[in-house]
């Protein structure tokens, strides 16, 4: 593993950093916007992410949110895991009420059908996701929810 993810791979697993998630999303924010969106703190980290635009489910307002993602063939996996924190993140209940959602990555735009995982299938894409990010056991392990895994199908 590269130093950088390990490093980010280390901060990720500290207790108290749910705490700071608001102030980590903001620090990534600015960071997007400073960069015209090239750059991320994911980026930084090498670790591969998508940017996902969908309606809000109350409000129709376009929702961006980048996310940590690993590649399953043409398909993206994601997870609702918000560090292990207690509350679900809210683009969870926006994809879980949309028919479609916007990925962009590296310049490149795609709509994409999301489906929630279960048993078996959520099982098998919860290994691929720790491949990449083996914080998502801690993160389980932090939280009474079920964390959500979504598998994002280009349409």
């Amino acid at each position: 593993m590269n130093p950088l993810r390990a490093t980010a791979v280390k901060i990720g697993s500290i207790s108290w950093m749910p705490n700071y998630l608001p102030q980590i999303v903001k620090c990534d924010s600015a960071l997007q916007k400073v960069t015209g969106g090239r750059l991320s703190l994911l980026d930084i980290a090498t670790l591969p992410n998508v940017t996902i635009r969908v309606p809000g489910r109350s409000s129709g307002v376009m929702r961006t949110t980048r996310l940590l993602a690993v590649p399953d063939g043409d398909d993206w996996l994601i997870a609702g895991s918000y560090f292990g924190g207690p509350k679900m993140p809210q683009w969870v209940f926006n994809v879980r009420a949309a028919d479609s959602v916007e990925i962009s990555r590296h310049q490149r735009t795609w709509t994409a059908v999301p489906t929630e995982l279960d048993g078996d299938d959520r099982a098998d894409a919860w290994q691929k996701l720790r491949t990449v990010w083996p914080n998502f056991d801690l993160y389980e392990q932090r939280t009474d929810r079920r964390i959500p895994v979504f598998r994002l199908r280009p349409s």
